[in-house]
């Protein structure tokens, strides 16, 4: 491990009335069997940074995961896979180039307008790190228009594990991907988890106040880690029926 933290109190990013705080490892030499680890007690990776909530008196960012073999998608879901069904989806290890970081660039300033975002100063490098970062569990899912001469319109970052698979980042063109790639993105993880006899698939953490989040609850049957379990704790998780209950 090259380094661990738990950055001082801050204004949380989800929920304005409220503070957060992240433990946070860095580390380059973690196995696949070590990230089902980290998975299980509800952490997450992006590029060499591994992080979690370590919010005092706040629980509401819950990590949420996927039950492969009984997933059934909503019509809804099932309609946004058949939108992207036309395009090519191709499966590979993370690539930086223009053609990517011109896609990411144009989706977060739609963003940046819609949403109010801060403006993106991403590079290669920056990519590189945060999206390319070399491990062994690293994928990249990327949709391509036949139609539009194999334009890529969207991309998605996630990991690979031998008992699951995390999504940990999606982008799309926003005047050309088809209506709700990023939904087709998820119900096709999880297809291709199933068809490894891969368990679930990790979406990370939802938050029920926050618009941005609520939305894994979704996609069901699904499963709530309960509380922050340490290395040395077996975690537990509960089913949770969302759509009806609202249960966490």
């Amino acid at each position: 491990m090259l380094h661990h933290i738990v950055e001082p109190p801050r204004a949380c990013s989800y929920l304005s009335d409220r503070e957060a705080q992240l433990e946070i490892r860095v580390m380059d030499d973690v196995t696949v069997e070590e990230l089902d680890a980290l998975l299980e007690r509800g952490w997450r990776r992006f590029g060499p940074v591994y992080f979690r909530p370590k919010c005092i008196g706040c629980g509401e960012c819950v990590t949420l995961r996927v039950d492969t073999a009984a997933f059934r998608p909503s019509k809804s879901q099932r309609r946004a896979a058949k939108n992207a069904a036309r395009l090519r989806r191709v499966v590979g290890v993370p690539v930086v180039d223009d053609e990517r970081l011109a896609l990411y660039h144009r989706w977060h300033s739609q963003r940046e307008e819609a949403r109010g975002w801060e403006p993106s100063d991403l590079d290669p490098e920056r990519y590189a790190v945060d999206f390319a970062f070399p491990h062994p569990a690293a994928r990249e899912v990327a949709f391509r228009d036949p139609d539009d001469a194999d334009r890529l319109v969207g991309l998605g970052i996630f990991d690979e594990s031998p008992r699951a698979m995390s999504a940990v980042y999606f982008f799309w063109d926003p005047e050309r991907a088809p209506a709700s790639l990023g939904v087709a993105n998820v119900v096709t993880l999880v297809a291709d988890a199933r068809a490894k006899s891969l368990p679930h698939v990790y979406l990370g953490y939802r938050v029920l106040g926050c618009a941005s989040l609520v939305y894994k609850s979704k996609y069901e049957p699904h499963e709530l880690l309960i509380g922050r379990p340490e290395f040395g704790e077996v975690p537990r998780w509960a089913d949770a029926q969302s759509r009806t209950s609202g249960s966490r």
